[in-house]
Parts: structure tokens; C-alpha cells; sequence
């Protein structure tokens, strides 16, 4: 089985975490960007970044997509537009 392929670090530096618009950190030998403030890991597929929510794991013994309000997760801030 291979390594999974480095992400150019050009791409690191402007990839934040869509949940919490924080940094992300690359773990290689998982081939994710981990989010630790959201405790996500955003998976990387074919040297693409899935910057997903809904497709982003738990990280052990933190809190994970599942305690993310639905508001959030389907891409709102948790409030209501106002028109």
C-alpha cells in the first residue's frame, strides 16, 4: 500500500475549517486535515481535500459531526435570514 500523495503547502495555508474557520493540520500517514478545534478530520481523496462536514470523522475521544447542530452542518451559522 502507497502513501498517500502530500498536499502542496500553498493549499494548506489557505484551506481553513469550514466549520469553525480554523487551521487545519495534515495528517499524511492518515490522509486527512485534522481540524482540532472542531475535533473533525476532513478526509483527503486522491490528493483532494473533501471539505465536508457530513464527510469528516470524529476524532477519538472528542466531540465529532454528530454534536454539530443540523443548521450548522447543512452550512448555517445556527441563526435564522432575516430578509
Amino acid at each position: 500500500m502507497s502513501d498517500p500523495p502530500a498536499l502542496d503547502p500553498r493549499l494548506l495555508d489557505l484551506l481553513v475549517c469550514p466549520l469553525t474557520k480554523g487551521p487545519l493540520d495534515y495528517d499524511r500517514e492518515r490522509g486527512e486535515l485534522v481540524s482540532r478545534g472542531a475535533g473533525l478530520a476532513y478526509p483527503v481523496r486522491d490528493g483532494i481535500p473533501v471539505m465536508l462536514v457530513d464527510e469528516a470523522r470524529p476524532l477519538d475521544g472528542e466531540a465529532g459531526a454528530e454534536s454539530i447542530p443540523e443548521s450548522v452542518r447543512a452550512g448555517g451559522e445556527g441563526t435564522t435570514d432575516v430578509p
